[in-house]
């Protein structure tokens, strides 16, 4: 697990709270903005190909990440609750490219519900918490811990880069 996080799981829930050495406002504007999350998101060895963002409550938001063996996954969900630069929250689910839901261990028309909290931290640092619930199965959820630190360490690297900040 990466420096300053830490992962709970318990039963169809988990919960990782990491540290990064960013403002608040940076961190916040890499989760919100297309040309940010295409920088990070995924596990490592993925790319994000496909990054549609309708930042707001209500709207829509559409990824696909691609495996370094060329394996496709695509997500997508509804942004339920946009709280500026406190708190993201949003629907998550697999589908395939064609919008037809479900993947490997998934049911079909399933979601699970993603809650991004930003604090303010000293030193000019943001305390990140990821709470991710409503997994079908404790193998599924125990996938998204991997997957979630790998992408937050993207994440960590990427906040104090200069194209975060521009």
């Amino acid at each position: 697990m990466a420096k300053n996080s830490t992962a709970e799981s318990t039963g169809p829930e988990l919960v990782i709270t990491r540290i990064f050495d960013a403002p608040r406002v940076i961190v916040f504007k890499a989760w919100s903005q297309p040309e940010h999350l295409m920088r990070w998101w995924g596990p490592h060895g993925f790319t994000l190909p496909v990054c549609e963002v309708d930042f707001r409550p209500g709207g829509r938001w559409r990824f696909c990440m691609r495996s370094p063996e060329g394996n496709e996954e695509w997500q997508q969900g509804v942004y339920r609750e946009i709280v500026e630069p406190e708190r993201i929250v949003f629907s998550y689910a697999f589908e395939d490219v064609n919008g037809v839901s479900g993947l490997s261990g998934w049911k079909p028309g399933h979601q699970t519900t993603v809650t991004v909290n930003f604090a303010d931290h000293e030193g000019n640092k943001t305390k990140l918490t990821v709470r991710q619930t409503n997994f079908d199965t404790v193998a599924v959820r125990d996938d998204h811990v991997r997957g979630w630190n790998e992408a937050l360490d993207h994440l960590a690297d990427y906040v104090v880069s200069d194209s975060a900040r521009s």
